[in-house]
């Protein structure tokens, strides 16, 4: 089997959902931060300043964005379903509060917070009872902010690794990206939220170990086999140095960033 083939059968949601649990030092170690650009938006389109506010951050994961609130003034709770993730998150942050549960039933009281904020997690949730659930938690005034990295696929070698990863995958990764960035009503099919857009670009240098590590820390390469994933990730480094002989890889990055105010 070619390391470009895709695998035999599909895994479930769950499946892929629960992966980064295995994974957490890895997520922890190697997945990119956030800009404090992204920050800015977040205030601008939500009227309000995250100093001071009430924030639940949902499947905190590791605490990446956790971590970013709190460095901005806000009070955070983070909320995390996996039990991988949320010791990682504990001993990484032991001084945040993190709570487990997630995004279709939160262990939070009625119009307790300012800001419900997922960052790379609200697609893992059922839109159908994850609104709602926003919608209880938030005060009058509050926002839901939804964001994700996203490839710059623009940029030449970052479009050329994409098609690669989408041999891998049996996915057409550009269509996806372009499906999502075009339908940003799919992130509340409900219509019960108005959500207005903003995208923030940003770069970072890593090593390329950090850069293929990070690779392997998404879902579809953590339940791919050993075997496939180590083979594709060695032909990968391959690519990657020839477009980066010193070793040190510029990844570019669209934040897209989704913003709904509660009436």
């Amino acid at each position: 089997m070619t390391t470009t083939r895709p695998t035999p059968s599909t895994p479930s949601h769950s499946a892929r959902a629960h992966s980064f649990n295995s994974a957490a030092a890895q997520y922890a170690a190697n997945r990119p931060s956030y800009p404090p650009a992204l920050f800015d938006a977040i205030e601008e389109l939500a009227g309000r300043s995250l100093s001071g506010a009430r924030v639940v951050d949902v499947g905190a994961g590791t605490g990446i964005a956790t971590a970013l609130l709190h460095d901005r003034g806000a009070d955070v709770l983070a909320v995390e379903p996996g039990e991988g993730m949320a010791a990682e998150f504990r001993r990484g942050l032991p001084q945040l509060p993190i709570v487990r549960g997630n995004g279709n039933a939160l262990p939070v009281a009625d119009a307790y917070a300012d800001f419900v904020t997922y960052a790379q997690a609200w697609h893992w949730t059922d839109t159908a009872r994850s609104v709602p659930e926003a919608l209880r938690v938030l005060r009058p005034g509050g926002a839901l902010a939804v964001w994700w990295n996203t490839d710059a696929l623009d940029v030449d070698w970052i479009a050329e690794a994409a098609d690669r990863t989408g041999r891998f995958l049996g996915v057409d990764v550009a269509a996806k990206k372009r499906k999502a960035g075009e339908r940003t009503d799919l992130a509340d099919p409900s219509g019960r939220l108005d959500f207005v857009r903003r995208d923030v670009r940003w770069t970072r240098r890593v090593p390329v170990d950090t850069h293929l590590a990070n690779i392997g820390s998404h879902s579809a390469f953590l339940v791919a086999s050993q075997e496939r994933r180590t083979a594709y990730l060695e032909e990968e480094r391959a690519h990657l140095l020839k477009v980066f002989p010193d070793g040190i890889v510029e990844e570019t990055y669209d934040v897209l960033l989704l913003v709904a105010t509660k009436p």
